[in-house]
């Protein structure tokens, strides 16, 4: 499953320097005394925008939450990740009511040119409950942000810490969901997008 710049962001560019470029001709047209022409034109701009958001919502509103296998790739453009396995914190002793949970993950870079990092990718769990955790920082050794060499691949564990009553847990990726993710149509962090996961138990 491979996503990155495809034709939602260019479509999603293209609409931003449109928008840019007619609203530098609505302040012309405005400052030129032509206050009707100028109002249609942004009349446009706000038409095609709405027009946009309806297609965007529609998208998302229909989307199903899709699970992912555990053992098949997830790809952003040419890195991609699989999720190996879940295991129990090695050598955690628990205290109280929480658990620690490492999750080994395979890295994978199908470039043959480029290194490929990704510093904005994120993964967090959820539970049946729609509660969420994140890693653990520094426990998890290589980070899942890190850059792969042409070709290669490594394996990251992240941890997270959570307690004994979280059930179902499923795994998540995302790049966040501000400005420009949000307003990508189909993307598993648009606007209202039901998750893309990977079921842990």
């Amino acid at each position: 499953m491979r996503t990155g710049i495809n034709w939602t962001g260019l479509l999603l560019l293209v609409l931003a320097a449109w928008t840019l470029i007619g609203l530098v001709g609505v302040s012309v047209t405005y400052r030129k005394g032509e206050r009707p022409k100028s109002l249609r034109h942004l009349a446009t701009i706000v038409g095609i925008w709405l027009l946009y958001f309806a297609v965007l919502l529609g998208i998302s509103l229909t989307a199903h939450p899709r699970p992912i296998a555990r053992g098949q790739e997830q790809c952003f453009g040419d890195r991609c990740l699989t999720v190996l396995r879940a295991d129990p914190m090695p050598g955690y002793v628990p205290i109280g009511d929480e658990r620690l949970l490492r999750v080994s993950l395979r890295i994978s870079n199908h470039s043959r040119e480029k290194r490929l990092g990704d510093t904005s990718l994120e993964a967090f769990l959820v539970d049946s409950r729609g509660r969420r955790w994140d890693s653990v920082p520094g426990l998890g050794g290589v980070p899942i942000s890190t850059t792969v060499a042409p070709s290669g691949s490594i394996i990251s564990e992240p941890v997270f810490r959570l307690p004994s009553s979280a059930t179902q847990l499923r795994l998540v990726f995302t790049h966040g969901r501000g400005l420009p993710n949000a307003l990508l149509l189909g993307d598993r962090d648009s606007l209202l997008h039901p998750q893309v996961f990977v079921p842990l138990e």
